[in-house]
């Protein structure tokens, strides 16, 4: 049971539609007995988490953001993964000024909880609703890991968005995946198509794992990764241009979306 002092560390809103949009990375805010002890600098900070998801999420009616940062509790990792200890666990980074006592990552873990247990509510709802539904779990990702100076990392490994479905049954999902891929490679993109590709640079991480697994038969949990195409990595300024462009191709595949699981709801 999850105790009342618990901090809420997410923000759900609530529409009515099967596809729900989440941004579980978009959080910064740590509660102060962590930023007391974090040796990260904000900007440090900002350079793993994934600023501007969040925006993408308003694509869907019903929005799942993270309001904290991954730093504190990373909701998209498994429970015993989620606090940071070691730097292995956060790329060779030295989290901590000092190792966190037990009160400190269980108060951490008991947000955690919570968030799931909320989520599993949510979705079990959509699904009484709706039959089968749509996560769109939104991610951006690093490519200029080697400083503000060097090259970006080749693009032959580092797709523009990288589709993460191997948590999935493809066989169930395929043809709505398929269709996502193709909606999102067909959209003009500011004059040109942007680079999607499946399951080259991540395969998915907890969060859509465990919405496979908690909803086997209902629930299709996409993994999408933006390369940080859309702002500088390491100053963490946008380019306003590209976010909305980004969120206007994310538009463009709902249509797609509800037919094929209109398509799905027929069949069961």
């Amino acid at each position: 049971m999850t105790h009342p002092n618990t901090q809420t560390i997410w923000k759900i809103t609530k529409g009515h539609s099967p596809v729900v949009a989440a941004a579980v990375h978009d959080g910064h805010r740590v509660r102060e007995e962590v930023s007391r002890i974090l040796s990260l600098t904000e900007a440090e900070r900002l350079r793993e988490e994934d600023p501007f998801t969040a925006i993408w999420t308003e694509v869907a009616e019903t929005q799942i953001i993270g309001s904290h940062s991954r730093f504190e509790v990373d909701l998209n990792r498994p429970r015993e993964k989620a606090v940071y200890i070691k730097p292995e666990d956060a790329w060779g980074l030295h989290v901590w000024k000092e190792h966190p006592d037990r009160e400190l990552i269980d108060r951490s873990l008991a947000a955690y909880d919570a968030f799931y247990a909320e989520v599993q509510s949510l979705l079990a709802d959509v699904s009484q609703h709706f039959g089968h539904f749509v996560v769109f779990d939104i991610h951006s990702y690093n490519h200029r890991r080697e400083g503000p100076k060097a090259l970006p990392a080749d693009a032959t490994g580092n797709p523009e968005v990288n589709i993460g479905t191997g948590n999935m049954n493809r066989q169930k999902w395929g043809p709505l995946v398929e269709r996502f891929i193709k909606d999102l490679q067909n959209f003009d993109f500011l004059g040109r198509h942007l680079d999607v590709r499946e399951n080259i640079k991540f395969r998915g991480g907890h969060f859509s794992r465990w919405i496979h697994e908690s909803f086997p038969n209902a629930g299709c949990a996409i993994a999408i990764e933006f390369k940080k195409f859309f702002m500088d990595e390491w100053t963490g300024e946008p380019d306003k241009a590209q976010i909305n462009a980004i969120q206007n191709a994310l538009q463009s595949t709902l249509p797609g979306i509800l037919k094929e699981l209109g398509a799905l709801n027929e069949l069961t």
